[in-house]
């Protein structure tokens, strides 16, 4: 293997602390640095269905068999769903990149996770089998489904403004625009 042209980047829409309930993904498709498409899917705030709303996101869509890698912008979406990286390799058959800008302060996040949220032990324990964030050029990623060397090629080939491959950039500023009207912040 060696770069994959055709991956689709992952992130969630923004919501306000008080929500409950579903909050809705979104995936930018593409091929090299064409956009190709998007997917619009929704996941339980701080629930347990990350994976299985991501896959059926994708094996659902015309784009199932476009689509060579998948790229999240962390492990997590909707808040506190710890997105279960075994279960979504298993179930879509494909490489996965976890990708964050900064490397996680893991002893917050298991703070929070065993203090705050219900069923953190569980969630803390996915964080755990996830295994370590390595360093990737100027991001942190895991990975399942291809080596370090594909996964840095992958991450070059994507990368056109600031860090991010563009899918998650992307992602996440049409995430954005899908609650408010427009796209806030920077990605």
């Amino acid at each position: 293997m060696a770069a994959i042209p055709n991956v689709i980047g992952i992130d969630d829409a923004p919501f306000p602390k008080s929500h409950r309930g579903d909050v809705p993904l979104v995936g930018a498709v593409y091929a090299r640095d064409r956009l190709d498409g998007m997917l619009v899917g929704r996941a339980r705030r701080d629930g347990r269905n990350g994976a299985a709303r991501i896959a059926a996101m994708i094996t659902e869509s015309r784009f199932d068999d476009h689509v060579g890698c998948v790229l999240l912008q962390g492990i997590t979406v909707a808040g506190f769903n710890v997105v279960d990286l075994a279960e979504l390799h298993e179930r879509l058959a494909r490489p996965l990149l976890v990708v964050t800008r900064k490397a996680p302060n893991l002893a917050t996040i298991r703070r929070a996770l065993l203090t705050k949220v219900p069923g953190g032990a569980r969630k803390w324990r996915l964080i755990e089998a996830a295994g370590p964030m390595e360093p990737c050029g100027d991001l942190w990623i895991q990975r399942r489904g291809l080596d370090a060397d594909d996964a840095r090629s992958t991450l070059e080939l994507h990368v056109r403004h600031g860090a991010l491959p563009e899918p998650l950039r992307v992602a996440h500023l049409l995430a954005a625009a899908h609650v408010r009207g427009h796209s806030h912040g920077s990605a």
